[in-house]
């Protein structure tokens, strides 16, 4: 099966869901993310955790969903239909991480991708400072693939962001060491951050430090990148099983819409994916 194709004949089609906020250029958050299963063959579904006035150059306001809102939006989901993997993007606040904690505590889904999503592309904070905390405290230890960005993970570890591959190995180290330690956790440092035109990720279990390597594309159009990345994981993983695998279809579906991202005209600033780059 290479990235673009549905699951198998046979094989029930797997429900994804994505917990985070709403950009309503539709680049970001939880447009981009049902975009990203539905082209990847997963039945999306979605928690509103956040709301934001947001395009292509800037965030200019942010409203959070009442934590007990997004509790329930959860538990009503979650009592009628399979949810096969979750993806969490941006909560924004501490008291929302906390109550997304909670209820995936409660539901235990088998896939839990955590992208730790605390500034957008044109640089606006997306998480108040009080919840990081939260964020190493209640989500770490749910989580069964974090996905942070360079930056991402400086704060998670509270020190500067990495600028070379070498010191990305002990990042991931030390990130793997933050979450559960029973059963499958993985950790997938993207290096999309690093200097020059390579755009190494590492992907480590604890024992295993996998490079996933990539060329730089000349484009501005990288907005919701991110969110695309952990919306393919939490598609794929329930179709192959295999996290190496699944991160590997995932980065090559994400490098194609960045390529093809030119076909599409929306904004000024930094630009949408095209998620639909293998139909349209």
């Amino acid at each position: 099966m290479n990235s673009r194709q549905p699951a198998a004949s046979g094989r029930p089609i797997p429900n994804a869901l994505t917990i985070a906020g709403v950009d309503p250029s539709g680049g970001a958050g939880i447009l981009a993310d049902v975009k990203a299963m539905s082209a990847l063959g997963a039945y999306g579904c979605a928690i509103i955790a956040a709301l934001t006035a947001q395009n292509t150059q800037g965030v200019t306001g942010i409203s959070p969903v009442p934590p007990a809102f997004v509790g329930l939006q959860i538990d009503t989901l979650f009592t009628d239909v399979r949810i096969d993997a979750v993806k969490v993007g941006m909560l924004g606040q501490r008291p929302i991480i906390e109550v997304v904690a909670e209820k995936l505590a409660k539901w235990t889904p088998a896939h839990v991708v955590l992208d730790p999503v605390m500034v957008a592309k044109s640089g606006d904070l997306l998480l108040e400072n009080d919840a990081v905390g939260a964020m190493r405290e209640a989500m770490l230890p749910l989580t069964t693939l974090l996905t942070p960005n360079l930056p991402e993970a400086g704060v998670l570890l509270e020190e500067r962001p990495v600028e070379t591959v070498k010191e990305m190995r002990r990042v991931a180290e030390r990130l793997r060491n933050k979450l559960a330690h029973s059963g499958e956790r993985w950790v997938l440092v993207k290096g999309g951050h690093l200097p020059g035109n390579e755009t190494i990720d590492l992907l480590h279990d604890g024992d295993r430090m996998i490079e996933l390597p990539g060329h730089r594309i000349d484009t501005a159009n990288t907005h919701g990148t991110g969110c695309t990345l952990s919306a393919a994981l939490a598609a794929l993983l329930p179709q192959i099983g295999d996290v190496p695998e699944s991160a590997k279809r995932a980065k090559a579906y994400l490098t194609e819409a960045i390529r093809h991202a030119e076909r599409l005209s929306v904004g000024s600033g930094h630009g949408p994916v095209h998620h639909f780059h293998g139909w349209w």
